[in-house]
């Protein structure tokens, strides 16, 4: 591709500002580990609620969001559900106010809070470090995998010849752009990472809209109709899929049965399923959970949750399906012409064709600010669980403030070394993704339900369940396929990972002995959690007349059946508003709107005063 000199003077001067700014405000962020990573609890909720939702908003994410819309059209609104996305309405509706009254700094560190500090307390302290390790690689090498492919599309330069291996354009495109990321991440922290985050969330908002409207103007909803299959705008299906691009873009058939879809019905279930555990496990320790400690009271917890929701959804499906449109209408032509097309670079190659020059550059600084947004955010997480849970807790407890800022610094260039081996070695962003969410967060979810709802549930408990399910999330599907057991979808092993975990949660609860009562009634006395708390909740009231037993479960619950159609409104009217399919767009902002206002009434006006 080649850039137009405004187009690429647009990029430079954005990264150059950004990069700039982010290392003028890195003062704020290195006193101590409180500052480094929690921007010393002062940043204001819709800051971090903006900033979360631009770290939500990565380009691998968008480029795969992309390639579903085209592929499975309006039915694509729930495959999200596999993170699962509604994770958000939990977390706003009750268990970001219950994470954020442990006021801790991290997710391990919450562990303590739980289970104390006796040989089961440590052994599961231990686990969620492991978890959060892997995690953050994984992440990193999912952002490096998204980051290269859609840099090798867009950006003019090429570095070498070769096509497979380490040493391609990708991946060297890849690294420069994570390279240049760290400098502030690293040296700042949350603070540089926060304000960096809310600059670019501004940028891919204007960035969303002018996608959207360039859609609206160049593509007509009788070409769009011409272009997808029959129920193609409809949300709803049965227990197939039952799209079928014959005579339209017969590879898009095979890339269906290639991602394991076609019987969508007992995908959604699964979908659901896993994603109610997921949810009711709380966040995983990731820069979702650091959001949330960074906060500076549990009702500024849940209403920073409440902001990701409002700023995420719309502008990014008015770029996602500004995206999809423009390919349905110029570029069927030259996919049917491919072997095998690879639709996760639809995003980068509409952009390259098919937007305006002038206009180009401001979307590509857009799109790289995701990139960048993403990377900074995972990678401000990682460090923490190193530093301050494995080694100034076992090792070295009277360690100064600065030494752990700096020791973080030098832990978040090893974790980034790691992730970025492992993504240069991934060949799809699909491949990074699925393994994600069908298989490192399928063994994670028991553990961390559990961990909330019974008070029986122990320290080894937590342990052997975690290490349970993470091992089975590792080594399952390799054992599937060497069992010549071919499966097309990750998640279709979810059960077998979900049984392991469940078994190592039981078993080593009930063969070892409860926690220690103080230890049990301190963490229910603070985070007043509903559930199987009974006997428990019988010593506080009696150590304590004046205690309240949380009574919001029917609340809780209600909020969050109503919270999930609300998000799912503010994801599909963004999609019709583009297609201008009218009778559709009516009909969900009309629920939009009553959702909005039984949640401003029932949830809102009854979040905790502070």
């Amino acid at each position: 591709m080649k850039l137009h000199a405004l187009d690429l003077a647009i990029i430079v001067i954005y990264f150059v500002a950004v990069i700039l700014i982010g290392l003028w405000v890195a003062r704020r962020g290195a006193k101590d580990m409180d500052s480094y990573f929690l921007g010393g609890k002062r940043l204001r909720w819709w800051l971090l609620g903006i900033s979360d939702a631009s770290g939500m908003f990565d380009i691998s994410g968008t480029m795969w969001l992309v390639y579903i819309l085209f592929v499975y059209g309006l039915k694509s609104l729930w495959l999200p559900w596999l993170w699962p996305v509604f994770n958000q309405i939990f977390l706003m509706m009750f268990l970001s106010a219950w994470l954020r009254r442990s006021n801790v700094l991290t997710g391990a560190e919450w562990i303590q809070t739980r289970f104390g500090k006796a040989r089961g307390a440590n052994l599961a302290h231990l686990s969620v470090v492991f978890f959060a390790i892997v995690n953050v690689i994984a992440f990193l090498a999912y952002a490096f995998k998204g980051i290269g492919k859609f840099a090798s599309v867009m950006l003019p330069w090429h570095f070498t010849s070769h096509t497979t291996g380490l040493f391609t354009d990708a991946n060297i495109y890849a690294l420069i752009i994570m390279g240049l990321t760290s400098l502030y991440a690293i040296k700042g922290g949350m603070v540089s990472v926060v304000i960096t985050e809310v600059m670019q969330f501004t940028l891919l908002t204007v960035t969303s809209v002018a996608i959207g409207l360039i859609a609206v103007w160049k593509v007509s909803p009788e070409t769009i109709h011409k272009a997808v299959p029959e129920g193609w705008l409809n949300p709803f299906f049965g227990w197939k899929l039952d799209l079928n691009w014959t005579g339209i873009l017969d590879q898009v058939n095979a890339a269906i049965k290639s991602d394991g879809n076609e019987f969508f019905g007992i995908i959604f279930g699964l979908m659901f399923f896993k994603g109610v555990l997921a949810s009711l496990a709380g966040p995983a320790p990731n820069y979702d959970m650091q959001r949330i400690l960074a906060t500076r009271n549990p009702r500024e917890a849940s209403l920073m949750n409440g902001m990701v929701n409002l700023a995420l959804y719309f502008p990014r499906y008015l770029m996602i399906t500004g995206i999809t449109v423009l390919a349905l209408a110029f570029c069927l032509t030259d996919l049917r012409m491919m072997e095998k097309p690879d639709f996760e670079l639809i995003l980068p190659i509409v952009l390259r064709d098919y937007v305006p020059t002038g206009v180009v550059g401001l979307l590509l600084a857009g799109l790289l600010a995701a990139l960048m947004s993403n990377f900074a955010a995972t990678l401000n997480a990682a460090p923490a669980y190193l530093v301050n849970d494995i080694y100034k807790r076992f090792f070295n407890p009277q360690m100064a403030p600065l030494a752990q800022v700096r020791w973080s610094r030098i832990a978040s260039i090893g974790v980034l070394l790691v992730g970025v081996l492992f993504g240069a070695f991934m060949t799809s962003i699909s491949e990074v993704m699925m393994w994600i969410v069908g298989g490192l967060y399928g063994g994670y979810v028991m553990a961390n339900v559990l961990k909330w709802y019974w008070w029986r549930f122990n320290g080894y408990g937590y342990f052997w369940g975690m290490m349970a399910g993470l091992l089975s999330a590792m080594f399952v599907p390799s054992l599937a396929t060497l069992l010549n057991f071919h499966v097309a979808n990750t998640l279709y092993l979810f059960p077998i990972i979900l049984g392991c975990s469940i078994a190592g949660c039981l078993l080593g609860t009930l063969l070892t002995p409860p926690e220690e009562d103080a230890v049990l009634i301190k963490f229910y006395e603070t985070v007043n959690p509903w559930g199987a708390w009974g006997p428990i909740r019988a010593k506080v009231m009696q150590q304590n007349a004046a205690f309240r037993p949380n009574p919001d479960f029917t609340k809780d619950a209600t909020n969050v059946a109503v919270g999930i159609v609300w998000q799912l409104c503010l994801t599909a009217l963004p999609i019709y508003l583009v297609l201008r399919e009218w009778p559709w767009a009516g009909g969900i902002a009309a629920a939009l709107v009553v959702t909005s206002v039984f949640l401003k009434f029932n949830w809102y006006d009854k979040l905790e005063k502070t």
